[in-house]
C-alpha cells in the first residue's frame, strides 16, 4: 500500500477506531510517563471501577445468603460500609502533607494496597464470621480504596500543573478507565457470584487491590527535604479555620443545607429491592447472572445522565436543572411500584425487560440530578482550599447518603418488610416517592445562578495563597468528572 493509502486507513474509517485510543495511550505515555497512565488505569480502572461492579453485587449475595440478614438490616449495614468515604478530606489531608519516609505518595498507595487486599481476604476465607467482623472488613476495604482515590488525584492534579494542556486527556483518561471497568465488573458479578460464590469473589477482589501495591512500588516520586511536625499543625489549623469561615457565609451554608437534605430525601431502599428481586415469591426470581446484567445497564444508564448534562444542560441555571430532574427523580420511584404491583405483567413486559429499563432510567436521573450538585459544589470553594473544602462537601453529600440509607432501613422495618414477607414493599416505595418530591420545595436555598458565574463573596475568592497551601489544588476538582463518568 502506498503512503498516501495509509495515511487514509489511519486518519478515517474502521482503521482510525483502532489506532486513535492506541495513539492516544501512547502520546499520554510519551508526555507523562508510563507508569502514570498506568498507575491511573489500575486505580481507576481495576481497584474501583472493576471492583466497584464485583464488589456490590458479592456483598448483597453475601448479607442475603451467608449473613441471613433481613433486608432492614442489610440496608442498615450498607451504609456503614460507606463511613471511609466519609471521611475522605482526612485522607487527602494525610497524603497532602504527611509525608512517610520523606515520600508523599508512595507509602499511601502501598499502604492503602495492603488494608485492601487483607480486609477482602479474611471474609474471603473465613467461615462463620460474625456480622460485625464482616462489615469492619468491608469498610476497611473501602478505606483502602478511598486512600488510593485520593491519592491518585493529587498526582493526577500534579500533572496538570505541569502539563496544562494535557490536563482535559488525564480526565477522560480516569473517567473512561472508570467508566469500563465498572462495566466490565458489573458484567461478571453475577457470573462469578453463581460459579465460585460472594465468598469466593471476595477473595478475587483482593486482586486489584494487590495491583494498588504494585502502582506504589513503580512510580518515581521525589523526596521531601525538609518535614516538621509545626508547619503541619500549622496546615492543619489554618486549613479548619479558612472552612470553618467559608461554612458561616450564608451563600455557603444554605447551598449545603439543600444538598445535604436533598440526598438525605432520597430514601434508599435498594436493598429492600434486590431482596425482592431474588426472594419474592411474587417476585421475578431473578438469578445471580440477571441481576448482574441488570447493575450493568445501570452503569450505562449513569454514563448516559453524564453526557446528556454535558451538552444540554450544563449551561442552564441551578434551580431549573434541579427543579425538573428532582421531579423526575420522583417520578422514576413510581417505576418500581408498578413493578412489585405487577402491574407490568398486565401490560405485557415481561419482568427483566422493565428491570432493566427502570434501571437504567433511575441511574440516568439520578446521575442527571447529581452533576450540577457537584458543579455547585465547585463554585462554593474558597481560593486556596480548594481541594480540601471541596472533599468536605463531598463529605457533606456521603453524610446526606447514609442517612438515606439508615431511613431506608427504619422504613423498611417499620412496614414489617422481611426475608419473607414483602406485602407493604408497595407502601415503603409510595412514601419514598413523595420524600423525593420534597426538595423542590426548598429550592430557594439553592443560588438562581448560572454555572458559569460566581457565587461566593469576593473575600473567600481573595485569599492569599502561600507556599503552605496544600499542594493537591484542585485534586478533589478533578475527581468531579472522574467519579461522575
Amino acid at each position: 500500500m502506498d503512503e498516501d493509502g495509509t495515511k487514509r486507513r489511519k486518519d478515517g474509517g474502521f482503521g482510525d477506531l483502532i489506532w486513535r485510543p492506541v495513539n492516544w495511550f501512547k502520546m499520554l505515555s510519551d508526555e507523562l510517563s508510563w507508569r502514570f497512565v498506568c498507575a491511573v488505569v489500575i486505580v481507576y480502572g481495576i481497584n474501583q471501577g472493576l471492583s466497584i461492579g464485583l464488589y456490590r453485587v458479592s456483598v448483597q449475595y453475601y448479607m442475603k445468603d451467608v449473613l441471613k440478614l433481613q433486608p432492614s438490616e442489610a440496608q442498615f449495614y450498607s451504609g456503614i460500609i460507606q463511613i471511609p468515604w466519609i471521611i475522605k478530606p482526612l485522607w487527602g489531608l494525610l497524603t497532602d502533607i504527611v509525608p512517610i519516609f520523606r515520600l508523599r505518595r508512595r507509602p499511601y498507595f502501598i499502604f492503602a494496597g495492603l488494608v485492601g487486599s487483607m480486609a477482602m481476604l479474611i471474609p474471603a476465607f473465613s467461615t462463620n464470621l460474625p456480622q460485625i467482623c464482616a462489615v469492619l472488613s468491608f469498610m476497611t476495604a473501602g478505606a483502602g480504596v478511598a486512600i488510593a482515590d485520593v491519592t491518585i488525584d493529587a498526582l493526577v492534579t500534579e500533572n496538570s500543573i505541569s502539563h496544562p494542556s494535557l490536563a482535559g486527556d488525564m480526565q477522560s483518561l480516569c473517567g473512561v478507565s472508570s467508566s469500563i471497568g465498572q462495566l466490565v465488573g458489573f458484567a461478571l458479578s453475577g457470573v462469578l457470584v453463581h460459579i465460585i460464590g460472594p465468598q469466593g469473589v471476595f477473595g478475587v477482589l483482593s486482586i486489584p487491590a494487590g495491583l494498588v501495591i504494585l502502582v506504589g512500588m513503580m512510580l518515581q516520586e521525589h523526596r521531601v527535604h525538609s518535614y516538621s511536625h509545626e508547619r503541619v499543625s500549622q496546615q492543619f489549623t489554618d486549613a479548619i479555620k479558612t472552612m470553618a469561615k467559608a461554612l458561616k457565609t450564608p451563600d455557603v451554608w444554605r447551598p449545603c443545607l439543600y444538598m445535604y437534605l436533598s440526598l438525605a430525601l432520597g430514601v434508599s431502599i435498594h436493598e429492600g429491592m434486590f431482596y425482592w428481586y431474588t426472594d419474592a415469591k411474587a417476585g421475578p426470581s431473578f438469578s445471580q447472572e440477571v441481576i448482574g446484567s441488570i447493575f450493568s445497564v445501570g452503569a450505562i444508564g449513569s454514563l448516559l445522565g453524564v453526557l446528556l448534562y454535558q451538552n444540554v444542560f450544563r449551561s442552564h441555571p441551578f434551580r431549573g436543572v434541579l427543579f425538573w430532574s428532582q421531579l423526575l427523580y420522583g417520578a422514576s420511584s413510581i417505576l418500581d411500584l408498578l413493578l412489585v404491583l405487577r402491574l407490568n405483567l398486565k401490560f405485557g413486559v415481561p419482568d427483566y425487560m422493565f428491570a432493566v429499563m427502570d434501571e437504567g432510567v433511575s441511574k440516568m436521573i439520578t446521575r442527571l440530578r447529581w452533576m450540577p450538585l457537584l458543579v455547585l459544589s465547585s463554585k462554593l470553594c474558597p481560593s486556596g482550599i480548594e481541594g480540601t473544602f471541596f472533599a468536605l462537601l463531598m463529605s457533606i453529600d456521603h453524610i446526606g447518603t447514609l442517612t438515606s440509607s439508615w431511613a431506608g432501613s427504619i422504613l423498611l422495618n417499620a412496614l414489617n418488610v422481611t426475608r419473607t414477607q414483602f406485602d407493604n414493599l408497595w407502601a415503603v416505595i409510595l412514601i419514598r416517592t413523595f420524600a423525593r418530591l420534597f426538595p423542590i420545595g426548598i429550592l430557594f436555598l439553592v443560588p438562581s445562578n448560572d454555572p458559569n458565574s460566581t457565587i461566593l463573596p469576593s473575600e473567600l475568592l481573595m485569599t492569599k495563597k502561600g507556599d503552605d497551601v496544600l499542594e493537591s489544588g484542585n485534586s478533589e476538582m478533578i475527581s468531579l468528572v472522574n467519579n461522575s463518568i
